[in-house]
């Protein structure tokens, strides 16, 4: 199948993606055949701190309908912030949609976890993962503490580029929603965040949400 993806949110979680989709397909004997198409950040985050949903969507449609015209068969959007209005984009979007809310929820309930701590954007953690996970309650750091991750995570992802500083918020924030707040597992819920945890013992268990979303874009690429 020939896979479209809406990118360029962060240019980190675009290198993931792809290099991910590249290994798997070719570990497989596959060929990957995929359309690219770039989304700005600036005006993601401004849309969804607006809560901008009609704009945002315009956007999305746009770029499906170019990777629509470009042969692409079903698309993905390698964002969770920019998932915030996936609802709405999926209802016009000229091709189906992966959407990553609903696979980490599959995950989450084969897993059998019921309480979930989160780190992302604002966005995200503020509205618990956009309500999406539905057999689990999910737990976002404290107020002080999400704006670090949050000031953090998106200095990392404009840049691509992780500091040990930015590193030691996300660690810090994590083994604080495991230790004071009791989850079973932190949430990597920005898909950026490779770059901090990847290849690094941040000391409590993770569900990478970005790595559930590349494994379902990789499955639907070999159908």
């Amino acid at each position: 199948m020939h896979i479209g993806m809406i990118v360029g949110i962060g240019p980190a979680a675009t290198d993931y993606y792809y290099r991910y989709l590249i290994g798997e397909l070719a570990r497989c004997g596959k060929d990957l055949e995929l359309s690219m198409a770039h989304a700005d950040t600036a005006t993601l985050l401004r849309n969804q701190a607006r809560g901008d949903v009609g704009s945002q969507v315009a956007i999305y449609s746009r770029l499906a309908e170019r990777m629509r015209s470009a042969g692409a068969e079903a698309l993905a959007i390698t964002s969770i912030a920019g998932h915030f209005c996936i609802d709405g984009f999926k209802t016009v979007s000229p091709l189906p949609v992966i959407d990553l809310l609903v696979e980490v929820d599959r995950v989450v309930a084969e897993r059998g976890c019921r309480r979930l701590g989160l780190i992302g954007t604002r966005g995200v953690m503020e509205s618990g993962f956009y309500g999406a996970i539905r057999g689990a309650e999910i737990v976002a750091p404290p107020a002080d503490l999400l704006v670090e991750v949050h000031d953090a995570y998106v200095s990392m992802a404009a840049s691509g580029v992780v500091t040990e500083a930015q590193r030691s918020v996300f660690f810090r924030a994590g083994k604080a929603l495991v230790e004071a707040q009791g989850v079973e597992a932190v949430m990597l819920a920005g898909t950026d965040l490779a770059l901090a945890f990847a290849g690094q013992d941040p000391g409590f268990a993770a569900l990478d949400c970005a790595r559930i979303h590349a494994g379902a874009i990789a499955r639907a690429a070999m159908q």
